[in-house]
């Protein structure tokens, strides 16, 4: 079996482009010039790979950089140290194939204990998302937004803490 995440690379960049846009009604919208700009923040952007195929791509981002996400700088202003989950995408052929709980338990695996943070559509609600973030043990910590547009900020399982 491959490796399960490896580094984006230049080839990989249509994949993601086009993946982000087929998912975009629960992503932020992502041109050419947007991706760049988030290869050159992000702590970690990687192809999620099955079979030695690409299945999906993750960006994280690390407490300190530059990234203009309002979600991002929310939780600056209260966490000291942490990762970021932007976003992860797992095209629909391969879901449902333990491919996301697989990618989740590497990415925490990775940060020993800087927790984290992501942020979950709960108005109106993700169902399947909010599902596995609970079963994960993912904690919210606020609610962020108005009616019909709210999210749940969450913070990943057993990871202490400091908060600003």
């Amino acid at each position: 079996m491959s490796a399960l995440l490896r580094p984006i690379e230049p080839d990989d960049h249509a994949f993601v482009l086009e993946l982000n846009e087929r998912n975009v009604e629960v992503l932020s919208p992502m041109d050419g010039a947007r991706l760049e700009a988030l290869l050159g923040w992000a702590h970690q952007a990687v192809i999620i790979q099955h079979d030695g195929e690409r299945a999906g791509f993750v960006l994280t981002f690390a407490s300190g950089a530059d990234y203009d996400s309002g979600y991002y700088r929310w939780f600056s202003e209260r966490f000291d140290d942490f990762r970021y989950l932007d976003r992860v995408v797992i095209d629909e052929p391969y879901r449902r194939l333990g491919l996301g709980a697989r990618t989740y338990a590497e990415l925490e695996k990775s940060l020993g204990d800087v927790p984290l943070l992501l942020e979950v559509n709960v108005d109106p609600p993700n169902e399947a998302s909010l599902a596995f973030h609970a079963g994960r043990g993912y904690v919210e910590v606020s609610r962020l937004g108005p009616p019909g547009r709210q999210v749940s900020m969450m913070r990943g399982p057993n990871r202490s803490v400091q908060t600003t």
